[in-house]
């Protein structure tokens, strides 16, 4: 890992449309040629069972990241979970994931899902760590490649054992973010 530094403050808030351009610029690397277009965010960001954020570095208010999913009953469906290349491997998804977990709970939700490639290693050892589990594939889903994707869902969001799952992944969280702080200050 280079010499780059944790961000000292992520503050993660809602998504707004001024912040559209950072999305665009971070949106292509993060998904290739078939991203979503800016209209596509728009659309999304006037849904009603839309619910977007972005995280940003707090010294900056640089977007360096930003997720959403959508309330459709009890269920929530992860729609985007993207993070700047710069700031990859230091936690800014997870950080975006234990938000979208903990705001699609307080908006009524008990299980989560999403799709993500079949190649996406990285991506998809995230959400295990989080108790999401694969539990069928879109074959051909991604028009770029035509990949499969990987359904993924959650155990449900409002069991004890899952509670305890969260807890004790977002303690982790905390000790990994000042374990690499203190390694990139040296």
């Amino acid at each position: 890992m280079s010499a780059q530094k944790i961000p000292t403050k992520i503050v993660i808030r809602p998504f707004r449309l001024d912040d559209l351009e950072a999305v665009m610029a971070i949106e292509p690397s993060a998904f290739g040629e078939h991203h979503w277009s800016r209209q596509s965010f728009v659309s999304e960001l006037n849904k009603p069972e839309g619910v977007y954020f972005v995280a940003c570095e707090g010294s900056h208010n640089k977007l360096i990241g930003y997720s959403g999913f959508w309330i459709i009953g009890d269920e929530g469906h992860i729609t985007t979970l993207a993070v700047h290349p710069d700031y990859r491997g230091q936690y800014v998804g997870e950080r975006l994931l234990v938000n979208n977990i903990t705001e699609a709970k307080i908006c009524g939700a008990n299980w989560l899902t999403l799709e993500v490639r079949a190649s996406n290693e990285p991506a998809q050892n995230l959400y295990s760590k989080y108790g999401f589990k694969t539990v069928n594939i879109r074959p051909h889903y991604y028009q770029d490649n035509f990949e499969d994707a990987l359904i993924l869902w959650s155990e449900n969001i409002t069991t004890e054992g899952f509670d305890t799952l969260f807890k004790n992944r977002i303690a982790e969280l905390k000790r990994k973010e000042e374990e690499f702080a203190d390694f990139s200050r040296s």
